[in-house]
């Protein structure tokens, strides 16, 4: 159950859940990790759905077991047993009403992290609270900032609250913690907030805002699409291209490959933004996308496609990389980052139902 990356040899239980909990179990595993997920078997009225399919609950076999049923809690307290760390993603106090909250399972494993992964936290006035990515994110400021002037702000996928502030806390807590664990024996309970972690992943916007470089509001901000240089347009096929030429000698070389004359557009005078985003949007919409990506070829200018999911995989920069990979005929992303001595792969060996005596086998004394 051990892959091949820098985490080979650490066990992981994974209390399967939806939300940003598959997405780090997801990457634990893609680095090397033994982690195996429980989860209710499928017709069980079970609460947890297996909605990470191929991609979300790759390199990881799972168990079946009935947490509310004794003999399913007891099952998975021995595999918690030999476990590093554990991750579950519900509301506070969900486990412990199991009999598989924090002081049950460190009492029997002192060394245990137990990750819990929320978004409103395990306190505060919000705590029992329902809530999605929509939500955190927005009690964080970071929603607020985002989106047109004249607009409500749109909801950015789920990439900044639930994944950002959620998953890659998850992972980054539970790997400190161990480290910590590793040298004194003693485990803990890492609390990971969605909005704490959304929050600090604002940290440049509120240094600028106490720097007077950064005020409330959308659509009024160097990096919030208010500037003609930093922004998307819309081309002549329907697709987008992004302008990103911050600098000025980015800037100078986008004006050059838009064919205009610099003397007529100073980058730094906002009187002439309000003209300047017209020219370029009508520019920009005079060619396809891929026009423009063949105009800015091997430039500095800072213009790149917009691309689609279906898109992705086939662009020349991410097919040299080997960013997306085809895993039993499912294009998905490739795991990341990457490491010279221990490259990390998906394996579909490593995914799929095993029973609770294989996982207790593979993570006997000795084994990964």
């Amino acid at each position: 159950m051990t892959g091949t990356g820098p985490l080979s040899g650490l066990r992981v239980v994974e209390l399967d859940a939806i939300g940003p909990v598959p997405l780090a179990a997801m990457v634990l595993a893609d680095l090397g990790a033994s982690v195996v997920r429980v989860a209710r078997a499928p017709g069980a009225g079970q609460v947890w759905a297996d909605t990470g399919g191929a991609v979300l609950n790759r390199n990881r076999p799972h168990v079946h077991l009935d947490l509310k049923d004794p003999a399913g809690r007891e099952a998975a307290l021995a595999l918690i047993d030999r476990a590093d760390a554990l991750i579950e993603g519900f509301r506070p106090g969900v486990t412990e009403r199991l009999g598989l909250g924090p002081e049950v399972c460190l009492g029997r494993n002192p060394r245990l992290v137990y990750a819990r992964m929320t978004g409103w936290g395990q306190t505060g006035p919000r705590a029992d609270r329902a809530g999605h990515d929509l939500n955190y994110l927005g009690l964080t400021g970071a929603l607020y900032a985002m989106g047109e002037a004249d607009r409500p702000p749109p909801p950015p996928l789920n990439l900044v609250g639930d994944y950002g502030g959620g998953a890659m806390f998850a992972v980054t807590g539970l790997l400190a913690a161990v480290i910590q664990a590793r040298a004194t024996g003693r485990g803990q309970v890492v609390d990971v907030a969605m909005t704490d972690g959304a929050a600090v992943l604002s940290s440049l916007f509120f240094a600028l805002a106490a720097s007077g470089l950064w005020q409330d509001g959308r659509a009024t901000n160097l990096l919030d699409g208010s500037k003609p240089f930093y922004r998307t347009y819309a081309c002549a096929d329907g697709r987008f291209v992004a302008v990103a030429a911050l600098e000025p000698a980015f800037f100078a070389q986008l004006i050059a490959g838009l064919g205009l004359e610099p003397a007529l557009y100073p980058q730094f005078d906002p009187g002439g933004w309000p003209a300047m985003q017209a020219t370029f949007a009508e520019i920009f919409a005079g060619h396809p996308r891929d026009h423009w990506v063949q105009v800015f070829a091997g430039t500095d200018a800072c213009v790149s496609p917009v691309l689609a999911f279906g898109e992705a995989a086939d662009d020349p920069h991410n097919a040299a990389r080997g960013t997306f990979v085809r895993v039993d005929g499912v294009v998905q992303p490739a795991p990341a980052p990457r490491f010279s001595a221990t490259p990390c792969t998906v394996d579909p060996g490593r995914r799929g139902l095993i029973d609770l005596s294989e996982a207790l086998a593979a993570w006997a004394d000795g084994a990964g």
